[in-house]
């Protein structure tokens, strides 16, 4: 059996505190994009793991799939199986590839084996995963707060706009980006900001991980520049990066980005 597991992106984001726990309170608006890595499973002896297309850092018995199918195996009799993923999305990049790839295998999972979960369960098991992983369980527009992993709701729509990723041969980890992070509470929610008009989106939806990366890694800044020099509505890092998205009007090309640079178009 196969999943396509798609990336997202954040529609601002705000960091409003430090828990407890060693997270962040945070607010941000997750969106689906049409950018996909590949999960198939298949019956086997002994469970394994096989990853092709990018490559992962670390160790392959550690992958965040490996982790969600004990997670299951936990509290079902699902026999071994050997899962194979075919890595597209980029790492360390704010698009949440791995959490998509463990939240759609619980998918598959369930799916495979009549393990008859609903969405709230299996939500439940991809919190225990990461923090944005339970987002794709239902795979669409919402409003997170707490952890990330806290959703209410949201109407919004991009279909009829043109989006563009592009990602710099950077890697930004989610731990170097919060060092720089000073938590407050922003005067005026994202709840609130999601609905004003595009047009003014530049000017009031931010994302707080900006200031602290584009200092140490100027070329990050220097896309998102590009993006509105060649007539973007809105741009922004996605997540705490090192991907950088933007809405256009129409369909564009950006060949000057290609040069040293990813770029997926109509996502």
């Amino acid at each position: 059996m196969l999943a396509f597991a798609n990336a997202k992106i954040n529609l601002g984001l705000h960091v409003t505190g430090k828990r407890a726990d060693g997270y962040h309170n945070l607010e941000t608006i997750f969106y689906p994009v049409k950018i996909y890595d590949v999960i198939e499973t298949l019956d086997a002896e002994v469970l394994s793991c096989t990853i092709r297309g990018t490559d992962i850092p670390g160790d392959t018995k550690d992958n965040i799939c490996l982790r969600a199918y004990h997670l299951l195996k936990n509290d079902f009799d699902l026999p071994p199986q050997h899962l194979c993923l075919l890595k597209n999305i980029p790492i360390g990049a704010g698009l949440g590839g791995g959490s998509a790839d463990a939240a759609f295998l619980i998918k598959l999972l369930n799916e495979k084996f009549r393990l008859s979960l609903s969405n709230e369960q299996m939500e439940d098991y991809a919190r225990k995963l990461g923090a944005d992983c339970a987002f794709f369980i239902r795979n669409e527009a919402v409003y997170a707060e707490g952890k990330g992993d806290e959703f209410s709701e949201v109407s919004i729509d991009l279909n009829e706009y043109f989006l563009v990723l592009v990602k710099p041969g950077i890697h930004v980890s989610t731990a170097e980006a919060y060092d720089g992070i000073k938590p407050a509470l922003p005067v005026t929610s994202l709840k609130d900001l999601i609905h004003l008009p595009l047009s003014d989106w530049k000017a009031e939806l931010k994302n707080d991980f900006e200031a602290s990366v584009f200092l140490k890694y100027p070329e990050i800044e220097n896309i998102k520049n590009n993006l509105y020099h060649n007539g973007a509505i809105y741009a922004s890092m996605s997540g705490s990066g090192s991907c950088v998205y933007a809405i256009f009007k129409s369909a564009v090309k950006l060949p000057e980005l290609e040069r040293t640079n990813k770029v997926f178009y109509n996502v």
